[in-house]
């Protein structure tokens, strides 16, 4: 787990130059659904994007289903905020990684953090994150969960409510999922999930390009 370490590009003020090198960043937060094993691919793929800098925040149920030796990038958790603040004049570490990113991806989304965010929940680091969200910015967010909990009425409220907040979902598949049960609620291939944050940052004129 790598600690906080400012200052990086955007907290605050990056280094001038003669020809500044415009890169878009993007803060990948991943839960506690089984989908979070595929966290170490997501990153590979979403590095091979030119130009693009990655951070993870991770809730402490997502970090049971990868290595963290596998993530190639700064990853945050919610040990890393309370270390970082100390006194009135520390920076809040929730609020430094929202004004940093240009894009947020939340995959996977498990139905848990779902719940939290339709109620404006924030109790660890991820979901604070998300409540401060500025919503000029995109924010995508990739469901995975049990078939049953899928189906479940409050699911579909529940998306509605995030989609209403500006954020754009990108739809679980059908599947067999790892406990068995054969049905939607996988999250998406981490191929489609990667094409949708490049189309994103495309139509936003962020760059894609170093």
């Amino acid at each position: 787990m790598e600690p906080f370490s400012p200052p990086e590009p955007g907290f605050p003020a990056e280094q001038s130059s003669s020809v500044p090198q415009k890169k878009s960043r993007v803060l990948v937060g991943v839960t506690g659904s089984v989908a979070a094993l595929k966290l170490p691919l997501l990153i590979a793929e979403l590095l091979k994007i030119p130009g693009l800098e990655v951070k993870v925040v991770t809730t402490e149920r997502a970090k049971h289903f990868y290595n963290a030796q596998e993530i190639p990038v700064t990853l945050y958790s919610d040990e890393d905020e309370w270390q970082l603040w100390k006194g009135r004049s520390d920076p809040v570490l929730h609020i430094e990684l929202r004004r940093w990113a240009d894009l947020m991806l939340v995959a996977p989304l498990d139905a848990n953090t779902l719940a939290k965010l339709a109620n404006g929940i924030c109790d660890n680091l991820l979901t604070c994150v998300i409540r401060a969200w500025d919503l000029s910015k995109p924010l995508l967010f990739c469901p995975a969960m049990n078939t049953a909990m899928w189906e479940h009425p409050i699911t579909a409220q529940q998306v509605e409510q995030l989609k209403g907040f500006g954020y754009t979902e990108v739809p679980c598949v059908v599947k067999k999922l790892v406990c068995g049960d054969e049905g939607r609620g996988a999250m998406a291939e981490v191929w489609t999930i990667v094409a949708s944050v490049k189309r994103i940052l495309e139509e936003r004129d962020l760059p894609t390009q170093s």
